[in-house]
């Protein structure tokens, strides 16, 4: 039997930019909390919770990025042109907060400065992606297989909302992060902050997929009509389902049921991104099949994935679970 290689490598890369989103969210969202936690105790165990694996939560935007321009070369040559001004502010953006992971450990009386480029590289960078995401829905312009749109075309009313959501959602993520990993007043300051981060999440994911259908007749068609209607009935009580299990965990317990539906909600809006595209790379303009690249390469780059991506999965999940449990308030990162 033949593979499909270029539905495969398809795959691979959405699961790629899907396993950096939900990894590499958590720990933005705990810095977009920052303002929210004034006291410097407070701030420290909340980094404490995240420095043990947030430098290796990048690892799988290092793989998506790369993979696409390896395997699909045509998309990345089409949509790096229309997204570079995005994309570019959230890797400046993600450095900046490294260097300000680092360097509020070394100073007593620049820690509030270089909180304050926590909080702000975390924001800008999740701002970013949002953006880039709206962006690359709402369509990229492209003639004779080149991107033909303007230095602007990313910027727009969508592209912002699309942005602010992925603020919330990532909020969401980082608080109920805080929820399972900490105790005490912390940890019941991060509820609070959960149950307003799903009540904004929920509502903007509502308000960006009733906008996306109209965004271009194929998604309305997609969203609207037989057979692939049903989507738009079973996702909805799914997103329904999963918020109340992730409320009661908030209010009840256990405290990874909140984290673990924060990340369903997320596999859901990521679900709908990938059936809204499919079968396309860059939406309406390239399918998989167009963009890929000559079999040949596929098979060549499928052996290191397949030897490669074992190996990240199993040092990460060594690592979480290494550094499973409550956070001690007076042990961490120095």
């Amino acid at each position: 039997m033949e593979l499909d290689l270029p539905f495969i490598w398809a795959g691979i890369i959405a699961f790629a930019v899907w396993a950096y989103v939900v990894m590499d969210g958590f720990d933005l969202g705990v810095g977009i909390l920052f303002p929210l936690y004034p006291e410097k105790h407070d701030r420290d165990v909340m980094m404490n919770s995240v420095a043990p694996i947030w430098d290796g939560n990048e690892t799988w935007l290092v793989l998506g990025g790369g993979g696409l321009m390896a395997v699909f070369p045509l998309a990345y040559a089409t949509i790096l042109p229309a997204l570079y001004a995005p994309l570019i502010v959230m890797l400046l953006a993600l450095v900046f907060r490294g260097v300000a992971f680092e360097f509020r450990w070394r100073t007593e009386t620049g820690s509030r400065r270089w909180d304050v480029a926590f909080f702000g590289g975390s924001l800008v960078a999740t701002f970013s992606q949002g953006i880039a995401l709206g962006a690359l829905v709402q369509g990229i312009e492209v003639e004779n297989r080149a991107y033909a749109g303007g230095w602007w075309d990313w910027l727009t009313p969508f592209s912002l909302a699309t942005g602010c959501a992925l603020v919330l959602g990532y909020a969401l993520l980082g608080a109920s992060w805080l929820v399972l990993k900490t105790d005490g007043v912390l940890r019941m300051e991060a509820q609070n902050h959960a149950r307003l981060a799903l009540f904004g999440t929920l509502g903007a994911m509502a308000v960006v997929s009733l906008w996306t259908p109209f965004l271009h007749y194929d998604y309305l068609d997609r969203w609207f009509h037989w057979p692939t209607v049903g989507f738009s009935v079973v996702v909805p009580l799914l997103v329904a389902g999963i918020a109340l299990l992730l409320w009661r965990g908030l209010t009840h317990g256990p405290d990874w049921q909140p984290f673990v539906c924060a990340l369903g909600l997320f596999a859901l809006g990521f679900a709908g991104v990938g059936i809204s595209f499919y079968p396309h790379i860059v939406p309406f303009a390239l399918t998989i099949e167009e963009a890929a690249a000559p079999a040949e390469s596929l098979g060549f780059l499928l052996w290191g994935a397949v030897v490669l991506i074992p190996i990240i999965l199993i040092y990460t999940g060594y690592a979480y679970w290494v550094f499973r449990g409550k956070i001690d308030p007076e042990e961490g990162y120095h």
